[in-house]
């Protein structure tokens, strides 16, 4: 019998951990069913899926996304997630005082670190410092070159749905809060800026 989780109507990260878990205590080769209500949520959870190597399909039905999970027999229980350093960008300024001063230093601050010799493994990008991702934005080239040089970069869906952002991200992924307090439990060390 399939477990349902229904997770209509809740923010995020509330559909991830749910189905996360459900699926801890589910037996190998069972199947899970997660209903949500919106596209973030439905990537968010799809995106857990993915993580822990199950295999998952969405059905959609009058606005709401039915997620079909299945736990593989060789589940993992934790995301994949690596040690390292990880930088986590919450302002499109770089300091406090002249707006116009902390976008100049974050401007420099990203171009130097791209042009370095040790790139982040993950740099995160939450509230106001998602426009930094968008077009637009002086840093587009310089964040690029951190990707190239195997920098992951993880953007917050909802700081992108709160500036009405999300169709004019040029770089990175989207992400949501579960997955970004995994990765900042896990690190090494992480800087914030």
């Amino acid at each position: 019998m399939e477990k349902i989780v229904d997770a209509r109507g809740l923010a995020c990260p509330q559909p991830v951990v749910k189905t996360k878990k459900v699926l801890q205590h589910l037996e190998p080769d069972s199947e899970l069913v997660t209903i949500v209500d919106n596209e973030a949520a439905r990537d968010n959870v799809l995106k857990l899926a993915r993580n822990l190597a199950c295999e998952s399909t969405v059905r959609e039905q009058g606005g709401e996304y039915y997620i079909h999970i299945r736990k593989q027999s060789l589940p993992s229980t934790q995301l994949d997630i690596q040690p390292g350093q990880v930088l986590l960008i919450s302002s499109a300024v770089l300091g406090q005082g002249e707006a116009e001063l902390g976008e100049i230093l974050m401007r420099s601050f990203l171009f130097s670190l791209s042009e370095g010799d040790v790139a982040p493994r993950l740099v995160i990008f939450l509230n106001s410092g998602v426009r930094l991702c968008c077009q637009g934005s002086a840093v587009i080239d310089s964040l690029l070159t951190l990707e190239q040089k195997g920098a992951q970069i993880l953007v917050c869906g909802t700081c992108l749905d709160y500036y009405n952002l999300k169709d004019k991200l040029c770089v990175g992924s989207i992400t949501n809060m579960y997955t970004v307090v995994e990765h900042l439990l896990a690190a090494e060390k992480v800087l914030c800026f």
